[in-house]
């Protein structure tokens, strides 16, 4: 059965942060959000909203070729990865069950590279480009909290 898809539409980056700090609000440890889209679609945008949203102060900028980055927030710690360079294999050995169902908020940019390793209960996004500075976010929910969180957003009319 296919599960249901939700949208939210970006006019500018005030509405990206938006969708990242309500978001960030129903947060609890051991969030998982994956990103996926073209290169330029605002993944690291959106990571960075979501990074401010809760409470890191630190400068979060793409981890492209640290692989991983850690940043403190307020209530949990934020784990920023960008898996783009990586092989199947190489990502195995970094140990990423470690933060999968650890006590912080993972993010990881290229997900869909890494399938395979990704925890079952996850929140995927994946970002299109509508031109200037809109985009369209398509979230889909997988078990755990997720799919209470995008119904109840559906219902408080910040996506459909």
């Amino acid at each position: 059965m296919m599960k249901e898809t939700y949208q939210y539409t970006a006019e500018g980056l005030a509405d990206t942060e938006a969708l990242a700090e309500r978001l960030a609000s129903l947060f609890i440890a051991g969030t998982v959000i994956t990103l996926d889209g073209d290169l330029g679609a605002g993944k690291t945008t959106f990571s960075q909203s979501v990074a401010r949203a809760i409470g890191v102060t630190d400068v979060v900028n793409s981890p492209t070729f640290t692989i991983i980055k850690e940043y403190e927030g307020e209530r949990f710690p934020f784990y920023h990865m960008d898996v783009y360079r990586l092989s199947m294999e190489e990502a195995d050995d970094l140990g990423l069950d470690d933060y999968f169902y650890g006590d912080g908020i993972t993010l990881v940019e290229w997900a869909s590279l890494i399938e395979d390793l990704l925890p079952p209960d996850r929140l995927e996004i994946t970002i299109e480009h509508l031109g200037d500075s809109g985009r369209r976010f398509r979230l889909q929910p997988y078990g755990g909290p997720y799919e209470a969180w995008c119904l109840e957003l559906k219902k408080n009319g910040l996506i459909v």
